[in-house]
């Protein structure tokens, strides 16, 4: 029975300092004298583990709390793996024990005695009733010092000061024989013991390992081990010569195992590298020391006990500092820049203290377990990349982007970068980027072939949409990347598939106890699940194939047409109503996860999120609702384990914190460049280091140089995304949008308020829009509970109706905090409304400038003029202010140059004091305005920086590489409208403004802005004028002599019927100022012609409209050129395989020219010379003609087949209208006739997003993308073309389905040639006109129906009567268009075009002859002789050779 005697009566004793200070207090636990390092620990609970840590070996342990006890000592009883539960080592290893005071009456459950009794049988002496924050103060002033503690009655001289300095402490306290735990492991960890912890051997055993424990100066042999801990310990590490020595063995060779070490390890590990170690001035002990991560600035608060540190000076060259004491700045780890060496100074596995790096282990054992697996982090010379392909809805030029900013990142490391790409268009493609491109079809054949022949060592599937990643997807189960030892980089394939398969993804998520939103793969799940239900396709993009059922009719008629583009669908309970969240999230291979942006949806679920407008950050969530859902991300993609990017998409209960994750993308996606864009983090950049996998801490931000990747973003503005539908182009389209895509490009506006970044998104979206206007369309119930394309105009309408924002939200669903804001902007209208200019007060309009009006909208409501509204502006100052979006991570420039103007704030973010060359871009992507506008962009302003200009970009798109701010120095993110280009200029003041670069948009308000006189560079706006109105261009025609088709300029419509009766119908209806033929028609008829005219000037309200015959069966010519005042330097020439009537956007066009003559292609430089000389151009331009060699129309800048050209026949023209426009000498090119191969540049339509659209092509332009590719041949670069569109080549039935007598009988000869490939051909009859149809013929009509249905088809060719620029008028659904819809629907491959079909059965005889000429006869050296050519012709083709076909097959 032991007692502790009254406090009154307790024995004394006397802490003795070196100094000759004394420290009084009472005796507790044993009663023995004792001596060596006094240190204080300021940790304020953990006593019991730390008075067993080794490392307080010989050391009289100071405590600085004051209340020490309180929770008594548990029993010492084992634990996982046969350690102790409780305690770090099996004895107390502290000297002595000093306090403030001791609890008498400990109190916890786990309790089992005192601390004075634990001490009495462990044999250590302790003091308590000593002032120890004096004992602190003095250690901290002084340093630390020897001590002894002399009980009373003992002679102090019998005590001598011991240092612990003096002996090998680490041999003392080390174990003598090794010791193993958890034998089952899977990785083999030896562990040098210096004075190991216990919970550094439970935290790798824990994760999975074989921890063998061996004595301090165990030899040590790297068969023995996977990877080698070294652990903490006391005492000076010099005197360790023994562990030196041995790690130095296994550390300093060309591929060292992985190691890691701990507090004395850390410091082992300098030693051994060839550092430095130093005796600390009283050392860190305690559990809440900060260390800051280098390169991330992170702050972690770590558990301390040490006192000696490493001196990061003498660290070598290849080794560099991993934490930093933010107190006094000592080292607390370093890391090897390539090898898997590192440590750390303070102890992360706790016990005690904070957890926060506990981590550490988990990249320790998952450096073990990659190096093991033989993934030790090695970097890849040579990178594929896999491109997207031709644009199309749901794809389109984010992944141009964020391709490019892969190339670049790889670049920055020294790694080779190959391209498979087919789209000409792109940046990416461009020369001096990537080291070698292939412009070839995306397909598991095509990408074999490459890897064969280029041989690298990674791949990047995340960066070409869902073309890349299906075909990553299909490499990897052919086992080629394995075959070819190519390293998937990045998220791995099985994280993908985990994602993409839905049911997969459903169960991953089961696991972490997650929830996706109910689904099940039968149709009878509908009935369990209650209708409304959502079908899904599994491997899709943009939501392809789904679409919401209400009844089971409409369930069988989705799930039939998924299955078309899929091989698994899904039915989800619908979630309609619900809020949709989405979160970029970013995670490298050591397990850095953040979280880059959140965005909302303002449409709630059940609209696609590339259908829905965007906010970003999100506005309606609550600070629990953010983090919620936030960790749910980190959680699951830690669990998916992706590398690199991916975002999280969330349906969230408005009434509730409920929620469902819908789905996660592995890759890069359209919100990720929109991401990237709102945030200024450069998502793809980042994903592509990581896939290479350098951690996420260690990425360092190019504009401090000292913070990193590793952050979270804040916004001081806020982002509005609108997406842009084109659906207008399509006859029969349903205009309503749901679940599936149907959008073609997406513009992003900042502001400073939700309103002032909505109304300018609006009127992005299309500049004939002047905001939240509610004159474009009624108020309609229906509409608002069904959403359409144009459902936010409806909304506008419904405000000024009077409708409430509870009725509104009860029919739409849009959160009230949304409708609110809105409601802010119909008020303010209505209040402009009351004023006219003259009675307007100045806060009225500033108000209105806030709320995002533009002077022309103001200048509506107020009854006046946009010019005068302006000058108004100016007269008040009322001017917009200019802000820099400045997170952290700004994507490679080096100062923040990424701007937008704002009406909230009164001064700006920087000066203008430089000149600059200001650059208009694109805009929005739609049909007709795309990529191939955006590489002009680029094209330009990357010259313009190497002529030595200082540049500015004026773009708003998200999707483009010109708003990526390393491309320019100066990147103004806003409105390409009159008022803002203008307030820009204003500003900047800059040397001119490009115009030609940027297609339609910047040429419409050309006038505007040279009235003002702003400098236009390149052609003089009069000129672009004189070009874009049709009247005066016909005019000027005819003036200089030039032939064109019959024109006269619409007056009114009597005189226009006349012109067309005079010249003979077909006529055509053109519009001015108008991009991709919008509006543009064939007339056939009188009812025709008056359709087209109130459309057409509707379109060109303020220009003329022409009306000119059109020629049918005419071949079209395009012509690209470049001019230096009026001197044409440069003209590239491509020939349309369709007739005229096809827009030149949908055309097939072929470049250089194979089918026109020396006497035509004269004539074409001499019309091209003179209208250039006319116009007096300067720059580029563009001409449009017809075969009999008339002028159809021009553009004075670039054209959409600029990038084709200038890649195909290599020249870059964009470089060469550059330096025309900056007034360089240019060197004449003259005509270009290319490096002796062919370009096909095929279009990329997007028909199987569009439910309902009739597949017709004619003058107003229906494809969304275009790919090209090169040959030999025309034929062999026709087929390559044809088949990056997802074309696949028959190899059973063909449908050929024929309109008109006339197209009967040249297709007699395709028969002839089909027959010839050894294609059977069977004519079948199916009549046109219903009232034909009898029973019998109803039968065999439906059963045709059936084979398309069934597959039965591999190619349907179907050429309709009027295939010549005309659209089907006629409201009846005839055969022609069900057949043509079914093809599509059922993803069978489609021809629509009667010259595209022959060039494609030439294709097919072509490359059956040399199927068959391969296996029949080959001379020797590898050549056809003539003679067994036409031997072969006569005998396997039954058609004599023609001479030029045996010139090209004599070819090697």
């Amino acid at each position: 029975v032991s007692f502790s005697l009254p406090p009154n009566m307790a024995e004394m004793a006397s802490l003795v300092l070196e100094d000759g200070t004394t420290f009084r207090g009472r005796v507790f636990g044993a009663n023995v004298s004792v001596s060596g390092e006094v240190v204080f620990q300021t940790g304020m609970v953990g006593y019991p583990e730390a008075l067993t840590d080794p490392s307080y070996r010989c050391q009289l342990l100071t405590l600085t709390y004051p209340l020490v006890g309180n929770y008594g000592v548990p029993k010492d009883e084992e634990g996982e793996f046969g350690l102790s539960r409780w305690f770090e080592s099996s004895k107390i290893h502290a000297a002595a024990l000093i306090i403030g005071e001791l609890a008498e009456s400990p109190s916890h459950w786990s309790s089992v005695k005192s601390l004075d009794q634990w001490l009495k049988e462990q044999g250590i002496p302790g003091l308590q009733g000593v002032d120890t924050r004096c004992l602190t103060k003095k250690i901290r002033e002084k340093g630390t010092m020897l001590g002894k503690l002399v009980m009373d009655g003992t002679p102090e001289s019998s005590i001598p000061f011991d240092n612990p300095d003096q002996r090998n402490l680490v041999q003392e306290v080390s174990m003598k024989e090794p010791q193993v735990f958890n034998p089952s492991g899977s990785l083999r960890i030896t562990v040098v013991d210096c004075g190991i912890k216990y919970n550094q051997i439970r935290c790798l055993a824990q994760r999975g390992a074989r921890v063998t424990v061996v004595p301090w100066d165990h030899l040590l042999d790297p068969n023995d081990f996977d990877g080698l801990f070294i652990s903490n310990g006391p005492g000076d590490p010099q005197l360790c010569q023994a562990t030196i020595n041995n790690v130095k063995k296994v550390v300093c060779v060309d591929h060292p195992k992985p190691v890691f070490g701990i507090c004395l390890g850390n410091q082992l590990l300098s030693l051994v590298i060839g550092a430095k170690t130093y005796k600390m001035k009283y050392g860190n002990r305690g559990h809440n020391q900060p260390c800051i991560h280098n390169g991330t600035d992170r702050c972690f608060i770590t558990s301390q006990n040490h006192g000696f540190a490493v001196d990061p000076d003498t660290l070598p060259e290849d080794w560099d500092v991993l934490f930093t004491n933010a107190n006094d700045h000592t080292n607390e780890g370093i890391v090897h820049n390539t090898k898997p060496l590192f440590s750390v100074q303070f102890h992360p596995e706790h016990m005690a203290g904070p957890t926060d790096l506990v981590s550490l282990f988990d990249v320790f054992l998952n450096t073990v377990k990659d190096h093991k697996e033989g993934k030790a982090i090695c970097r890849p010379r040579k990178v594929l990349i896999l491109g997207s392909g031709g644009l199309s809805i749901g794809q389109a030029g984010e992944f141009d982007y964020s391709g490019s900013q892969a190339i670049k990142a790889l670049k920055e490391e020294n790694i080779q970068t190959v391209l498979i790409n087919p789209n000409i268009a792109t940046v990416q493609t461009s020369k001096g980027l990537a080291d070698k491109v292939y412009f070839l079809p995306i397909t598991p054949e095509y990408v074999t072939q490459v890897i064969k022949n280029e041989r690298p060592d990674g791949v990047l599937l995340t960066f070409g949409g869902q073309t890349a990643l299906n075909c990553g997807v299909e490499l990897t189960k052919l086992g080629i990347l394995e075959k070819y030892k190519v390293k998937v980089l990045g998220t791995p394939v099985a994280s993908i598939e985990m994602t993409e398969d839905r049911k997969i993804f459903v169960e991953k998520m089961e696991e972490i106890n997650e929830h996706v939103a109910p689904s099940e793969a039968a149709v009878a799940a509908a009935e369990r699940l209650g209708y409304p239900v959502l079908v899904r396709s599994a491997f899709a993009l943009g939501g392809l194939g789904s679409g919401f059922a209400n009844n089971r009719e409409e369930l069988t008629s989705l799930v039939t047409s998924a299955f078309a583009h899929t091989s698994q669908v899904l039915v989800d309970k619908s979630l309609k109503g619900w809020k949709e969240i989405e979160y970029e999230v970013v995670r490298d291979a050591y397990d850095n996860c953040v979280t880059v942006c959140n965005m909302e949806n303002i449409d709630p679920l059940g609209i696609h999120t590339g259908e829905s407008i965007v906010v970003a950050p999100s506005q309606t969530l609550n600070d629990h609702e953010y983090n919620m859902l936030r960790n749910t991300a980190i959680k699951v993609i830690r669990h998916l384990g992706i590398v690199g990017e991916c975002n999280i998409q969330y349906a969230l209960n408005p009434e509730s914190e409920q929620y469902y994750i819908i789905e996660v993308n592995a890759r890069l996606s359209r919100s990720s460049a929109l991401a990237s864009k709102a945030t200024g983090y450069p998502l793809a950049y980042v994903a592509a280091k990581l896939g290479l996998g350098i951690p996420l801490p260690q990425l360092k931000n190019s504009v401090t140089n000292q913070t990193t990747a590793n952050f979270e973003p804040s916004l001081d503005y806020c982002v509005v995304k609108v997406p842009r539908w084109d659906l207008s182009k399509f006859l029969r389209v349903s205009t309503k949008i749901g679940s599936s895509m149907k959008s073609v490009g997406e513009v992003m506006a900042i502001g400073r308020s939700f309103e002032e970044a909505f109304q300018k998104a609006l009127r992005m979206v299309d500049e004939n829009c002047v905001g939240f206007d509610h004159t474009i369309k009624p108020v309609s119930e229906k509409e608002l509970q069904t959403p359409t394309d144009k459902r936010i105009f409806v909304l506008a309408a419904a405000f000024r109706a009077g409708y409430t924002v509870d009725q509104l939200y009860e029919l739409t669903k849009i959160d009230r905090w949304f409708l609110h804001k809105m409601k802010n902007i119909a008020d303010h209208e209505r209040l402009l409304e009351t004023y006219n200019q003259s009675t307007m007060p100045p806060e009225v309009m500033r108000k209105a400038k806030q709320l995002g009006f533009s002077d022309k909208q103001i200048a509506l409501a107020v009854q006046s003029t946009e010019l005068a509204v302006r000058k108004l502006r100016h007269d008040w100052s009322i001017l917009p202010v200019v802000k820099q979006i400045d997170t952290v991570a700004a994507e490679w420039p080096a100062h923040t140059n990424y701007l937008y103007l704002t009406y909230h704030g009164t001064e700006n973010d920087l000066s203008f004091n430089d000149q600059h060359v200001m650059v208009i871009g694109s805009g929005v992507y739609r049909i007709g305005s795309s990529v191939e506008f955006d590489w002009c962009a680029v094209g330009c302003i990357t010259e313009l920086r190497e002529m030595g200009y200082k540049t500015i970009m004026v773009n708003y798109n998200p999707e483009t590489v010109s708003t990526d701010y390393d491309m320019c120095d100066r990147l103004y993110f806003d409105e390409i409208s009159f008022e803002v280009v203008m307030d820009i200029y204003e500003r900047e003041n800059p040397e001119g403004v490009i115009l030609s670069m940027g297609g339609q948009l910047p040429n419409n308000i050309a006038m505007s802005l040279h009235r003002q006189q702003c400098r236009i560079l390149g052609t003089s706006p009069e000129f672009i004028d004189c070009a874009e109105n049709r009247f005066k261009f016909s005019r000027m025609l005819d003036t200089i002599g030039i032939s064109q088709p019959q024109w006269k300029e619409l007056s009114e419509t009597e005189s226009a019927v006349k012109f067309c009766e005079t010249v003979g119908y077909p006529c055509l209806v053109r519009p001015s100022y108008v991009l991709s033929g919008a509006a543009m028609n064939v007339a056939y008829s009188d009812s025709d012609l008056e359709k087209y005219l109130t459309n057409a000037v509707a379109v060109s309200k303020e220009h003329p409209v022409v009306i000119s015959k059109f020629i049918q069966e005419a071949k079209e010519i395009d012509v690209d050129a470049v001019a230096c005042d009026g001197v044409v330097m440069a003209i590239a020439v491509s020939e349309h395989v369709e007739n005229a009537g096809v827009h030149s956007g949908d055309a097939t066009l072929v470049t250089p020219p194979q089918d026109l003559n020396q006497k035509t292609i004269e004539r074409i430089k001499l019309i091209v010379h003179a209208i250039g000389q006319e116009l007096q151009v300067t720059g580029p331009f563009n001409l449009q003609l017809i075969a009999k060699v008339r002028v159809i129309e021009c553009n004075v800048r670039v054209s959409r087949s600029f990038p084709f050209v200038s890649k195909t026949l290599g020249v870059n023209l964009v470089a060469l209208a550059t330096q025309a426009i900056m007034g360089e000498n240019v060197e004449p090119v003259g005509l270009m006739s290319g490096k002796g191969i062919v370009g096909v540049k095929v279009p990329q339509f997007s028909f199987s997003r569009l439910a309902g659209a009739d597949v017709v092509l004619g003058v107003e332009m229906a494809s969304t993308g275009e790919v090209a590719c090169f040959g030999e041949n025309r034929y062999e670069a026709y087929l390559k073309a044809m088949l990056s569109t997802g074309f696949k080549i028959p190899k059973k039935n063909i449908l050929l389905s024929i309109g008109s007598y006339k197209v009967l009988s040249r297709s007699q000869s395709m028969k002839n040639s089909l027959m010839s490939s050894f294609v059977q051909v069977m004519a079948v009859d199916w009549p046109f006109e219903e009232e034909d149809s009898e029973c019998a013929t109803k039968e065999k009509q439906r059963s045709i129906m059936n084979y398309l249905e069934e597959n039965h088809f591999d190619l349907v060719i179907n050429l309709s009567m009027r295939n010549s620029g005309g659209r089907r008028l006629s409201s009846f659904v005839t055969k022609g268009y069900r057949t043509r819809r079914m093809a599509i629907d059922y993803s069978v491959p489609l021809i629509i075009d009667i010259k595209c079909t022959k060039l494609f059965v030439q294709v097919s005889s072509l490359f059956f002859f040399f199927f068959v000429l391969f296996y029949a006869v080959t001379d020797t050296d590898n050549r056809c002789s003539l003679s067994s050519l036409r031997d072969v012709s006569e005998k396997y083709i039954c058609q004599p050779l023609t001479s030029s076909c045996a010139k090209t097959l004599q070819k090697p």
